[in-house]
């Protein structure tokens, strides 16, 4: 049985308010379904993408994020198109903040 999640509408809009919250900004790149999206997310810093983590379906019925990808920001433009291009759900959002690392870890841990 799988566990209850917040439709990817407002975990989106969590986000981007986390993001305000800790000194950042953030914004819609790509609206999916509003109930049943799966969800990525550009971490970036000044401006500069760092890295790319997706919320993913794991084999018990839960979600969790896991890293995608990292690296310079052309080669992140190309997952994401090829990810968009998979699954027109998918909804993509890009966040600026101040350390990409701390808020990953903040997302992994669920706080």
């Amino acid at each position: 049985m799988s566990e209850a999640r917040l439709a990817p509408s407002i975990e989106v809009s969590a986000l981007l308010a986390k993001a305000r919250a800790e000194g950042g900004f953030g914004t819609v790149l790509a609206r999916g379904d509003p109930d049943r999206g799966a969800i990525m997310v550009v971490l970036a810093e000044r401006g500069e993408a760092k890295r790319l983590v997706e919320r993913r379906l794991q084999t018990g019925g839960t979600y969790e994020w896991e890293g995608r990808e990292s690296g310079d920001s052309a080669n992140l433009q190309q997952h994401l198109a090829r990810a968009r291009d998979s699954d027109p759900d998918l909804w993509v959002i890009e966040l600026d903040i101040p350390s990409t690392e701390r808020f990953v870890a903040g997302m992994i841990s669920g706080d």
